[in-house]
């Protein structure tokens, strides 16, 4: 069943982290629906992999976007000049300050939310699909992301450590929210967590988090290429799910499976 369960894991990942719908809560859910021994303990290991491997599936969809920043990143330091890229770098700096500073400050607090915390994840679900759904009645425009909104998306990422908080769906909407073009929100909301995941995973592997006693690399590979190729997916299909406003079909899937976590928590549970 290891086999199996790294690609369920890792399935889960890959489409949730882009899908609007909470990677955190599902796996919360899974846990509690399939019992915590029925699924594999998410060793920080295992997680870190799941996140690499959806982190190089964005760097993968937006390669010209990185090789571009990257570039002109280099250049207006080396030239001391302030282009576009340097702007558009500074802003994804912005956006991960408020994410650093409420991940440091309350980072036990999370791990403790973390606990098959059904009710809470149902009732952010909720909070989730709200936020959906206003997104895609808001009005098309051209606005780029600015310094100020840089920094309300970043706020927003860090609300989204919550479990049942989606992510992408939590900063995608924040930014259509604050008038911002929905194909440059959702480029935005993808490119802004990259650094944030290396950021973490260098965290864990400096601080000597990580348990490579007991490493099965085949568990890991499989639950790799299964959280690349569906995030690989996921990642293009969202994007034109944004820009087609259907964000609607997510807000009403995250009512329905809110609605359900709560009621199991409250009768059966």
């Amino acid at each position: 069943m290891e086999i199996l369960d790294a690609v369920i894991l890792g399935i889960i990942q890959g489409l949730t982290e882009f899908l609007p719908v909470s990677s955190s809560g599902h796996l919360e859910l899974g846990k509690a629906i399939l019992g915590s021994k029925s699924l594999p303990q998410e060793s920080l290991l295992f997680t870190v992999i799941l996140h690499f491997a959806t982190a190089l599936s964005t760097i993968v969809i937006f390669r010209k976007d990185v090789v571009e920043i990257l570039s002109g990143l280099f250049k207006g330091i080396t030239t001391l000049t302030w282009t576009e890229e340097t702007k558009f770098s500074a802003k994804i700096i912005i956006s991960m300050l408020p994410a650093v500073i409420i991940g440091y400050r309350y980072e036990r607090v999370f791990e403790e939310l973390f606990g098959n915390n059904i009710l809470l994840v149902g009732c952010m679900l909720i909070v989730t699909a709200v936020l959906l759904f206003l997104a895609d009645r808001a009005k098309r425009t051209h606005k780029k992301v600015g310094l100020l909104d840089a920094l309300i998306i970043g706020v927003a990422q860090g609300i989204a450590m919550l479990p049942g908080i989606s992510r992408s769906g939590a900063t995608i909407s924040t930014s259509v929210l604050l008038g911002i073009d929905k194909t440059k929100a959702a480029r935005f909301s993808f490119l802004m967590v990259i650094p944030l995941i290396f950021g973490k995973i260098a965290k864990d592997v400096l601080e000597g988090q990580i348990d490579y006693t007991s490493t099965n690399f085949t568990y890991l590979s499989v639950g790799f290429i299964a959280a690349f190729i569906s995030g690989l997916f996921a990642c293009t299909w969202m994007i034109k799910l944004v820009k087609q406003s259907k964000l609607t079909y997510f807000a009403i899937y995250c009512v329905i499976v809110g609605i359900i976590a709560i009621i199991w928590t409250i009768f059966f549970k």
